[in-house]
């Protein structure tokens, strides 16, 4: 029908015509922006002359001119190499990562970076002429070579849209200012020189397949993941649940067609990630990424889906097709079926690190994650929330309680670790989901999920103790913590209240194919359902309590302890039964123990699984911080614990049990007291003496510790940094400067086995985490090992120790030996010790836990022959990633990993421990220094050693004079506080190899220059050391790996 609306149609034209010469506009003005971004910006080039060199412009630089390129240097110009050898990297031009070695009559091109070496080369092309050049004007002439279809059909997608760049110094840019920034920064942290931009696809939803295939082309999907959190933050961080929730069966039929399609063409083998963004308003996509391999996304979608993705992909790379590899009663080209829901929550560091931005982006921040699995989407996601260990065990933070709805919806527009929180708060403060939705873009079907759990917290708050109530709460995944919450009684009374009622979970198997055909598969997870699946055995059953999440001070080095313990208990003929979180760990594998039940390390679902399986006993030791925890209130509850028991613990933590024993044993540690009150602490502090290291009790990696040198300090921590109470003391101890050693050891009951003692490189006030470790010691006399084995062995006879312990020792400048603490528990060390010593350490515990004694075992030694290679662990940090994060080290643990390097030489094993990490070990360069006024004697001599290795000696005002005196020659770097930025700019400009910097602690007018001074050396890959211990190690390893330089007559 023709309505013969004129102006109408005029109208409409006239926008649509508006509309394509805005596009064009934009579009040209992006693509002359992408070719600003990416010219050169070189300005001057050192020329040689006669012999000399001479800085001269670039633009006056002529055709057989010969200039000077230095290690770090960009190309400014094409030529060929006449003099000299340079590693050259031309992935601006070819796209290859790998350098190239440019000798004499080597053509090199503008754009180009000297990654090693220096060479002289004669300029064959001035500026504007060389390749680079032309690849910059190609950007903008070929848009001129497109057809006028083809143009309008590619700008359709481009329309007025921002920039992102992905990866590590990735984000969003709205604008070009941003973009510029963004660019600037991200050219910076490239290790290859390059960016890459894309379209934004920000907002869209984002979601995972696994895909499987063989030789034979076969292929199959997996598992189906949605992130909650909309394209814009890094899958790691985000939270996310499988099977997909919000996908119609068009779309994802579309999608997984897509990941199968790709999986083909690519030819790949085995297991396969691939990463879509899809538009929510339409059916239109975008592939993010394909990973050919085994991602980070993999353990998740194996533990997911009950299908060992590794397994059978390692499987398929030796020829077998995935008809013939057999998984339960099915084989594995069978399609997984998901009849229940998975939640992945990340786990962030945010709590040990309170100055860093909890904003998440496309960098990924988390440490680790646990995995929950539920019926409903509520039950599965308020299981990973109690799962994470913050003190949270809701949708529900205390820190929302006072915010205004503006200030909530205001911090919601960002991603950050607890916007969850915020969400749920602003519900039940009844704003309508419309608006969340508008602010996050986070799918109306999750926010309905949401709102399903606030409102029952209301149905739950009018009926307290109301069985029926209690029993659609637990359905629904609330905790009997947040139910006592919300009744005004204590979990364990929710808990006897469900004893009485009867009114415990079923357990449910997972088996990859929704109970489709028979199988039996020993994984499972709990619902309050009627039909139990978990079949209860005669055999006698020990289970194992894992670690939780991976996070700072508690990493993957207690699932080494606890599979171990999980091997040796199965070997001694029990039925051993793990109860883990986390889908990163190899104890969460169902084929390592009997069975593994896949829930919260929480007091309530450990008492379910114990109530199903009744165990023999349970072992608490060996899970960190995480299983130490859970001992006394699950005593209480009745459950035989083995092993170290709660008593033995409560002589190790609790502060007045341990000072007794110690005095009864006549050893020293450094003076101390608990404190309950701000006004108590300061008097203990003067008491003491300043400085103290203050701590909270009960705590792991050393969160929230530190060395207070005054009262105005110490008042400012106690208000600020713990809570403290009469149920939370913190301990106030004098600080001795000395070396720190450790020994993990066994004991009995009535014999101990000491392996070995690690001395740590650098002087205590550095948490034993971040330290490198040395194994056996390389300076410690007889007379101080032998006072540590014997306080070693009276220390775990007298607490009561059956298993494995750790002891921290300060060893004084009078070889006096102190004990700063004894953990009652396997330490983070015991894999490395395990290692170094050839002891299997959490297998030879576990069998003294199972009642076996040392003697027993064929060990009669106290102390272990110590062997004659080093073995040298080093930490690894993860500073460039969370960004505010202070890079000083401190009490307070901040390492994510760590790595080890073992030589009959020590500085052999010490530079295979830092390569390991990560670390950047150059031995040519230049050195910033800074170093605090009491440091200066103690630096000097090293600062001498670079200076003699051939280093450039940079360093602030201060520090310059004190090395001028003492004849090194030095540049000096003014700091910002002297109004200079020429530090921060002599950083990012990449020439400098390592920054030295130590603070002092009673001087906080310093720490200002000094913090941004490590930020920028952090941000742009330079190696920062805060301990001149630390350095004085990298500088034996320099020597080993240098050549020296001198005069031909110098001695």
């Amino acid at each position: 029908m023709v309505r013969g609306d004129f102006a109408t149609a005029g109208s409409v034209m006239f926008m649509l015509r508006l509309g394509e010469i805005l596009e064009e506009w934009t579009h040209k003005k992006s693509v002359a922006d992408l070719a600003s971004a990416m010219s050169l910006r070189v300005e001057n080039v050192w020329q040689q002359v006669d012999g000399t060199e001479v800085l001269t412009k670039v633009t006056d630089v002529k055709p057989g001119d010969r200039i000077v390129i230095r290690t770090g240097g960009m190309i400014p110009l094409d030529g060929r190499v006449v003099e000299g050898e340079a590693m050259v990297n031309q992935s601006s031009l070819t796209g290859e990562s790998m350098p190239v070695a440019k000798r004499p009559g080597s053509p090199v091109y503008a754009g180009t970076v000297a990654e090693e070496g220096e060479c002289v080369v004669c300029v064959e092309k001035v500026s504007g002429s060389g390749r680079y050049d032309r690849v910059v004007r190609m950007i903008e002439e070929s848009e001129k070579l497109k057809s006028t279809a083809e143009d309008k059909a590619s700008r359709m997608a481009d329309r007025l849209v921002p920039y992102t760049l992905g990866g590590t110094g990735g984000g969003f840019a709205d604008n070009e200012e941003q973009l510029r920034e963004m660019m600037r920064h991200a050219l910076f942290l490239s290790p290859v020189h390059q960016v890459l931009v894309e379209k934004s696809i920000k907002g869209y939803k984002e979601i995972e397949f696994e895909v499987m295939r063989d030789h034979n082309d076969t292929a199959i999907s997996i598992c189906c993941m949605e992130n909650i959190d909309p394209v814009g933050v890094h899958t790691g961080d985000s939270i996310v649940v499988a099977p997909c929730q919000t996908l119609t069966n068009k779309e994802f039929q579309m999608l997984r067609d897509s990941a199968l399609k790709i999986i083909r063409e690519l030819k790949i083998e085995g297991g396969c990630n691939v990463q879509f963004a899809l538009d929510p308003l339409s059916f239109k996509y975008y592939l993010i990424e394909v990973n050919p391999r085994v991602s980070r996304s993999s353990a998740l979608a194996s533990k997911a889906s009950g299908y060992p993705i590794a397994r059978v992909t390692a499987k398929v790379a030796v020829g077998l097709t995935l008809d013939e590899i057999m998984l339960a009663n099915t084989p594995a080209s069978f399609e997984p079926t998901l009849d229940y829901v998975v939640t992945k929550v990340a786990r962030f560091p945010f709590d040990k690190f309170s100055d860093a931005s909890n904003k998440l982006g496309t960098q990924m921040k988390a440490t680790g994650e646990v995995m929950s699995i539920g019926r409903t989407m509520e039950e599965s996601l308020l299981k990973a929330m109690r799962s994470l260990e913050t003190g949270v065990c809701h949708i529900y933070h205390k820190k929302f309680d006072d915010w205004s709805d503006a200030q909530l919806l205001e911090y919601i527009k960002d991603a950050t670790d607890d916007r969850l929180y915020a969400i749920a708060q602003l519900i039940r403060n009844g704003i309508d989901l419309v608006l969340i939705y508008d602010n996050t873009k986070i799918d109306m079907f999750f926010l309905e999920k949401f709102k399903n759990i606030v409102e029952f917290e209301r149905e739950v708050k009018a009926h307290p103790m109301d069985v029926e109530t209690l029993r659609d709460a637990k359905r629904m995944g609330f905790s009997d913590k947040f139910i006592g919450q919300l009744w005004g009684i204590s979990q364990q009374d929710v808990y006897r209240l469900r004893e009485k009622n009867g009114l415990f979970p079923v357990y449910k198997m997972i088996d990859t194919c929704a109970s489709e055909f028979s199988s039996y598969v020993p994984y499972f997870y709990s619902t309050y359902e009627d039909e139990n699946e978990s079949v209860v055995s005669d055999k006698e059953k020990i289970v194992v309590l894992g670690s939780g999440p991976i996070r700072i001070g508690q990493g993957v080095e207690f699932d080494y302890s606890t599979v171990h313990a999980i091997w040796s208990i199965r070997e001694a003929g029990y039925e051993a039964i793990i109860i883990n979180n986390n889908p990163e760990t190899v104890s969460t594998d169902y084929t390592t123990s009997d069975k593994l039940y896949f829930e919260p390390l929480m007091v309530e679902d450990v008492m379910n699984v114990i109530h199903l399986e009744k165990p023999k006993a349970i072992v608490v030791s060996l899970g960190g911080q995480t299983a130490i925890n859970l001992a006394e209130p699950l005593a209480q509850l009745g459950v035989p614990i083995i092993g170290t028991d709660t008593q033995a613990i409560r002589n190790a933590e609790d502060r007045g049990c341990f000072e007794k024993i110690m005095e009864e044993l006549r050893i020293p540690q450094p003076e101390a007291e608990a404190v309950t009150d701000i006004e108590t602490g300061v008097k203990a502090a003067a008491r003491i003496g300043y400085p103290v290291l203050v701590r909270p009790s009960y705590v792991l990696g050393g969160r929230a510790m530190q060395i207070v040198s005054n009262e105005e300090r110490l008042r400012h921590y106690l208000q600020t940094a713990v809570e403290v109470n009469e149920d939370s003391p913190v301990l106030v101890d004098r600080y001795i400067m000395g070396k720190e050693l450790e020994v993990d050891a066994i004991c009995d009951g009535k014999d101990v086995f000491i392996p070995g003692i690690m001395e740590h490189v650098e002087r205590t006030g550095i948490h034993s985490g971040d330290s490198i470790s040395v194994y056996p010691t390389f300076s410690v006399s007889q007379k101080a090992k032998d006072k540590i084995i014997d306080y070693t062995v009276k220390l775990g006879l007298r607490i009561g120790i059956v298993g494995l312990y750790n002891i921290q020792f300060i060893l004084d400048e009078n070889d006096e030996v102190y004990v700063i603490e004894v953990n009652p528990r396997s330490s983070r060390t015991v894999p490395f010790l395990s290692k170094s010593t050839g002891v299997p350490m959490a297998h030879i515990a576990t069998q003294v836990i199972l009642g076996k004694t040392l003697r027993e075992l064929g060990i009669t030694e106290v102390y272990g022959k110590e062997k004659k290679r080093w073995y040298v662990k080093a930490p690894a940090f993860s500073f460039a990633k969370i960004r505010g994060m202070d890079s000083y080290l401190s009490p307070e643990m901040k390492s994510t990993g760590e790595a080890i390097g073992y030589d009959d030489k020590l500085t052999r094993a010490l530079y295979k421990a830092l390569q390991a990490t990560g670390m950047n070990v150059s031995n040519y360069g230049t050195i910033f220094v800074t170093i605090a006024d009491h440091d200066k004697e103690q630096a000097l001599p090293l600062v001498r050693r670079f200076y003699d290795l051939g280093f450039n000696i940079e360093a602030t005002t201060g520090t310059a004079e004190f090395l001028r005196n003492h004849g090194i020659r030095t540049r000096t770097r003014r700091k910002l506080s002297e109004g200079s930025s020429e530090i921060i700019d002599s950083l990012r400009q990449g020439h400098v190899s390592y920054v030295i910097n130590t603070i002092d602690i009673n001087q906080h007018n310093t720490r200002l220059d000094g913090y941004e001074i490590r930020r920028t050396a952090v941000e742009n890959n330079v190696t920062v050391f805060t301990a001149l211990e630390t350095v004085k190690v990298l500088l034996d390893v320099l020597e080993e790996i240098t050549f020296g330089v001198s005069t031909i007559d110098a001695k």
